[in-house]
């Protein structure tokens, strides 16, 4: 059998840019130097983002060409990548199905909740980076993250699930959910003329 078309269903890694690169390989160095060292995120991100931001030209051309290079493999990739049938079925559910508004809004596992607070950060401290480096670098922060602070997502996380079995009890009963009803203002009661002068009389 010929061997040259071979398409595979596996969906090709993103590629990363320069500056990923670069700051992948000052971690990488930065461990070596300090393996016992626990690395602040925001305070290395910074550095790496003003050492990029002096240097030349000459000395980011390596990283620029690692970047190339990724690109390459990415699109070769991606030419031979063929969605499975089973892909194809999926995507197709989701166009046909259309979201019900009134249906309850699924819950966050504690991965996307920590995402959700952390991505800004990200996003300042590594202007350079695509929305893939900073998924990717998410995804490092969290599997490097302290037991109690992964404890503090995973118990929102709980609360979140226990909000949307709540609410998907009701949505079944009814086919919506309720919305908390705002609070209740007091207002004075409007008196006409005849009511106002009763009351200047009773004084």
């Amino acid at each position: 059998m010929p061997k040259g078309n071979t398409k595979s269903d596996t969906k090709p890694r993103g590629r990363m840019t320069a500056y990923a690169y670069f700051v992948q390989i000052c971690r990488e160095e930065h461990k070596k130097k300090h393996p016992e060292e626990n690395v602040v995120f925001a305070e290395f991100s910074k550095k790496c983002a003003e050492r990029w931001k002096t240097m030349s030209d000459k000395e980011k051309k390596r990283f620029h060409e690692m970047a190339d290079v990724d690109k390459k493999r990415y699109e070769a990739e991606m030419k031979d990548y063929t969605p499975s049938e089973n892909e194809k079925g999926k995507r197709g559910k989701k166009r046909k199905q259309m979201k019900d508004p009134n249906a309850p809004k699924r819950p966050l596992p504690a991965f996307f909740i920590f995402s959700n607070d952390e991505r800004s950060k990200v996003k300042q401290a590594n202007p350079c980076y695509t929305a893939g480096d900073t998924s990717k670098e998410l995804g490092r922060m969290w599997s490097e993250a302290d037991p109690a602070v992964k404890s503090k997502y995973q118990e929102l996380a709980d609360e979140d699930k226990a909000r949307y079995d709540r609410e998907m009890i009701e949505y079944k009963k009814t086919g919506k959910v309720s919305q908390p009803e705002p609070p209740v203002v007091k207002t004075h009661p409007v008196l006409n003329e005849e009511e106002e002068e009763e009351e200047e009389d009773d004084q």
